[in-house]
């Protein structure tokens, strides 16, 4: 066995690929999909890169529904375990599922009037902040446009790409 290196993934082709790093993009393999085709890539920043390109690409319609595909923080489907495992280990870090019952009420509130202005959840990268960044950003952000919230959710999605894959780089191994 060894470690996971890009180029080896990449040569079993497409299939392989995105079967191995779809995950990357909560419920959006298609963003690995159609970055494969600007591989082979020479590091994780050349696939992040990549997809960062695809994401820019992207019609209006594509990015809200990758938005969309993300569960709202310390949500319904938190509550229900129906997490996908990267998320679920991303909300437990930064201990949204150790809220207090003011913090809980607080950050559905919040998630509430959010999804209600934009129509989309609240995305941010929870492993880089924890309870309290978390609401203030929240708070905070309910004073953007549409447009700008767009182009923050996508960037908070690419850090949380950015971070699936150096976790699954360092801790992967497979037989080629």
């Amino acid at each position: 066995m060894s470690r996971l290196v890009l180029n080896d993934l990449y040569a079993l082709g497409a299939d392989a690929f995105v079967t191995r790093l779809g995950f990357l993009f909560e419920h959006s393999p298609w963003v690995v999909s159609r970055a494969f085709a600007m591989g082979p890539f020479a590091d994780q920043d050349a696939l992040l890169a990549a997809t960062d390109k695809v994401l820019a690409a992207a019609t209006l319609d594509e990015k809200l529904a990758l938005i969309r595909a993300h569960p709202e923080l310390a949500g319904k489907a938190a509550i229900a375990g129906d997490l996908t495992e990267a998320s679920r280990h991303e909300q437990q870090s930064a201990g949204l599922d150790r809220l207090t019952p003011d913090e809980f009420a607080r950050l559905h509130a919040l998630n509430d009037a959010y999804r209600q202005r934009f129509e989309f959840p609240f995305i941010i990268c929870v492993r880089l902040n924890d309870k309290a960044s978390i609401l203030a950003a929240l708070k905070a952000r309910l004073a953007h446009d549409r447009g700008v919230e767009i182009v923050t959710a996508l960037a908070e999605i690419s850090r949380i790409a950015r971070l699936r894959l150096g976790e699954a780089m360092r801790a992967e191994t497979w037989e080629p």
